[in-house]
């Protein structure tokens, strides 16, 4: 608080304090505060001088406030990010643990097809190869039965042919007896100017023929 200069004037120095002891005007120094002020300054003119962090009179609370600090982040990472973080690796887990199920027993079941194939394959083969074994068998038995439709057929058409070749050769033997006993009797008849039977000249023919 500011005092003026004029009541400064006006205002006179006691001779006496109230514990009796008398003023000394010619010494005029200010007695020693003891308030507390003097310290005040000391410590702030030594924290002027040191960074805060390193200063000594700062260590207690500054590992407090860590101990503090340190706590609460503990209890956070705790409760907070490591359930947080295991949920996931848990969730993670069981995925892959499943993906891992389904894909043995995707791979089972496409084992289990693929054998199922192969059988089926092996048995479509071997009904094939005995379709055309018996396919085989009945163009077989049909040729034969065909072939010999066809030797009975041409047997047939061979004696009926050599039937009337027969025919035909006996047919034209008679017409050479005829024409023979007919020749024959009429040179007989201009040679020997005999009448000799025509029976007789057919039974000489037939004997000569014979």
């Amino acid at each position: 608080m500011l005092i003026a200069s004029n009541d400064v004037e006006d205002t006179k120095m006691p001779d006496h304090f109230d514990d009796g002891t008398e003023f000394d005007h010619d010494n005029t120094e200010m007695p020693e505060c003891h308030d507390g002020k003097g310290e005040l300054n000391s410590i702030t003119e030594h924290a002027s001088r040191t960074f805060p962090p390193f200063d000594f009179v700062y260590f207690g609370s500054h590992f407090l406030w860590l101990a503090i600090s340190f706590g609460f982040f503990y209890l956070f990472i705790s409760r907070v990010i490591v359930p947080r973080i295991g949920s996931v690796i848990e969730t993670r887990r069981d995925r892959i643990v499943s993906d891992l199920d389904q894909a043995m027993r995707m791979k089972q079941e496409a084992d289990t097809v693929i054998e199922i194939c192969e059988k089926k394959l092996a048995e479509a083969r071997l009904e094939a190869k005995t379709i055309i074994q018996v396919a085989n068998n009945e163009i077989k038995l049909k040729a034969e039965l065909q072939r010999e439709k066809i030797e009975a057929a041409l047997e047939k058409e061979l004696e009926d042919a050599e039937n009337k070749i027969k025919k035909i050769q006996n047919k034209a033997m008679q017409n050479v007896n005829l024409i023979a006993e007919e020749i024959a009797f009429e040179i007989i008849k201009k040679l020997i100017d005999v009448d000799i039977s025509k029976k007789s000249i057919s039974s000489a023919i037939k004997a000569v023929s014979h």
